[in-house]
């Protein structure tokens, strides 16, 4: 079993910057590859981006590219989402993930087999 627990979400205006951990407690964190998704309200969840398990290779949703930064600390069991020039388009709840499948299926939900419950991101315009 794997325990992820999202922060720093929160109420940002457009153009502005949030950086959302998720911390990860039981089993070996660097075997896990990271991802993170979001919903917005009446959407279904989408791939936002993941981070492999030694963060050599990192991957974004095309929305997002340029904008935001995924990274990892496997000493500190950490996974980062620092989310750049934040437009209200980008209002959602953001939810990290992990997964031991291999790469080419990082943008799958269904890789992913633990999930954290989820921070709300709001982008004021």
């Amino acid at each position: 079993q794997v325990q992820l627990v999202e922060s720093g979400g929160g109420l940002v205006q457009a153009g502005g910057s949030l950086r959302l951990s998720c911390a990860a407690s039981g089993r070996t964190f660097s075997y896990y590859g990271m991802g993170w998704f979001r919903q917005a309200p009446g959407k279904e969840r989408q791939f936002v981006s993941a981070i492999s398990t030694s963060g050599a290779n990192t991957y974004y949703a095309d929305f997002v590219k340029g904008r935001f930064t995924i990274s990892r600390d496997n000493a500190k069991n950490t996974v980062y989402l620092q989310m750049n020039s934040l437009k209200p388009e980008d209002t959602a709840v953001y939810y990290c993930a992990a997964t031991n499948t291999p790469i080419p299926l990082y943008r799958t939900q269904s890789s992913y087999a633990y999930w954290g419950q989820g921070t709300q991101v709001t982008v004021s315009s």
